[in-house]
């Protein structure tokens, strides 16, 4: 199919390029000191989402492609959502759908995954919590059960604790439902032995992304491999030994191994099924790649069994990764990138390693590479291996500084930016530090308005979801830190240095979905039919 676009008579003309600033985790919620965005002195902020040509956007549930209005939105969907210009069914929908109607169970891989599982043991690895960004607990239950049904006696669960989308410390009460579903199928199904086998804390074993921190997969990898990590006879025991010597949330404990009196009780041997339950590709392709590719180098893997490895989905079509998988992930095609690129515009795209793939990999609909690397530049700054409330700033002054050179060079027509301080900052819970955070972000801000002013263009904010906005909850006078992105809807709005010939509008309701279309009469194009509407008025 070859796309083309058609030419707006009405289109606004300006001589710069366009910049869209996506702000990760930038949230529009009540100005209240829960609140680091309303806390933070921010007056360029402050200016451009009072303009007049300034609005909010929903970013969650149903507008992203999620299973309900309850569900937060996440940088995954809402980047899918910026760049596709439509609303495509995600993941955590996909997976309850195929799970609804057991279709899940009818592929041939799930077969294959429980052949080897009678014949040795199924390990299921993932996310453990009902926060719905990476995973659900309860399709681990879901396949639990259905594994014992089929006649799998030997399962081994391990768990990495999550913290971030839901409470800082929940591990226990999650692990307390599953255990009493092992419980319950080692009590009817003869001769099962269902059982948490090893974890850790979500951002210290096994969830690294865009190969940031390759010794945090290792640990996940040796854990739940080779059973090497401290040794508890319980993953609740684990927990509550490590609540008791730090104050960390549940993110940061470290990995563990449970035993019994003969050693490690889940380690893998050659011919196992191992599925990753994890829906969510980012934090889910290097890990697969431990598992299945015969060439791997990032670290050494020991006595490296072969296993037979499948995922909830394929993380990444383009590098096939993982070859096998039990339900087909979203097929997101036509986004903006690809329309402009056969329109001969050029562009780039810029984050540090934390929000690089965001830009690039989800903004593309899950596609690696470039449409043309002749007419787009990608420009990944690398991320600092710390916790971030220790370096609130990130990296977003040196994206700044990246971002400058390349509106400068007269080489791009427009560009996109993630700065991921506030969600990778606000995920630590810490409000001082999300405060800084917002700080140095409208920094950076003002500094890019004065260069698009400079070179005639036209800067576009938004974000991806909401996280920075809401710190903490408060009950009885008790705060408790909250980590995990937000309900709240997001700001948008258009800094124009050239054009008054426009106003904003669009739907009451519009959504993420509806940015694409908005870029396009930006930059002088229809939007294809069936992309959500524009926010712009051209009358």
């Amino acid at each position: 199919m070859t796309l083309s676009l058609e030419r707006l008579s009405n289109a606004p003309e300006r001589p710069g390029p366009l910049l869209l600033v996506i702000a990760d985790g930038f949230g529009c919620a009540d100005h209240v000191a829960s609140n680091a965005i309303a806390m933070a002195e921010s007056p360029q902020l402050d200016a451009l989402l009072r303009s007049e040509r300034s609005r909010e956007l929903a970013a969650h549930g149903l507008a992203v492609g999620l299973p309900s209005d309850g569900d937060m939105g996440n940088s995954e969907v809402g980047h899918n959502a910026l760049g596709a210009g439509r609303i495509f069914a995600q993941g955590a929908k996909l997976v309850a759908q195929a799970l609804a109607d057991a279709s899940i169970f009818d592929s041939q891989v799930w077969a294959d995954a429980v052949e080897h599982g009678r014949s040795g043991t199924l390990h299921l690895i993932g996310l453990h919590s009902d926060g719905n960004v990476h995973s659900h607990i309860e399709h681990l239950h879901q396949l639990l059960r259905q594994a014992s049904a089929e006649g799998v006696t030997s399962c081994a669960v391990h768990i990495m604790h999550d913290g971030r989308d839901v409470a800082a410390r929940s591990a226990l009460g999650y692990i307390e439902q599953t255990e009493a579903v092992l419980a319950d199928i080692n009590a009817t199904v003869d001769g099962a032995n269902y059982r948490i086998a090893s974890g850790g804390g979500r951002m210290t074993i096994t969830m690294d992304r865009y190969e940031a921190d390759w010794p945090m997969v290792e640990r996940g990898y040796n854990a739940h491999t080779h059973g090497i990590g401290r040794a508890f006879t319980s993953a609740r025991d684990a927990v509550e030994a490590m609540y008791g010597e730090s104050d960390s949330g549940d993110q940061y404990l470290d990995e563990f191994v449970v035993v019994d009196d003969d050693g490690p009780v889940g380690t893998m041997a050659d011919g196992d099924a191992v599925i990753l339950f994890n829906f969510r590709g980012d934090r889910a392709l290097e890990i697969s790649s431990a598992y299945e590719d015969e060439t791997f180098t990032a670290f050494d893997r020991g006595a490296n069994p072969q296993v037979f490895y499948a995922g909830m989905l394929q993380y990444d079509g383009d590098a096939q990764i993982p070859q096998r998988y039990l339900v087909d992930p979203p097929s997101i095609d036509r986004t903006v990138s690809e329309y402009l690129v056969t329109e001969g515009l050029r562009s780039f795209a810029i984050s540090e390693t934390q929000k690089f793939g965001h830009v690039t990999y989800f903004w593309n609909g899950n596609r690696s590479g470039h449409f043309d690397a002749t007419l787009e530049t990608y420009v990944e700054i690398p991320s600092d291996n710390v916790e971030f409330n220790k370096t609130p700033a990130m990296k977003v002054r040196e994206i700044t500084d990246q971002t400058i050179e390349l509106l400068r060079s007269g080489d791009h027509d427009w560009g996109r930016l993630n700065f991921p301080s506030p969600d990778m900052v606000g995920h630590t819970g810490d409000l001082n530090a999300t405060i800084e955070a917002i700080r140095v972000l409208d920094e950076c801000v003002g500094r890019l308005l004065e260069v698009i002013d400079e070179l005639g263009g036209v800067l576009v904010f938004t974000a991806d979801h909401g996280n920075a906005d809401i710190m903490y909850t408060e009950k009885d006078g008790v705060k408790t830190p909250l980590t995990s992105h937000t309900l709240s809807p997001v700001p948008f709005a258009i800094h124009d240095a050239g054009s008054a010939g426009y106003t904003l509008a669009g739907p009451a309701d519009a959504g993420l979905a509806n940015v694409a279309a908005t870029l396009l009469n930006l930059l002088g194009f229809k939007a294809p039919a069936d992309y959500e509407p524009t926010l712009l008025d051209l009358t």
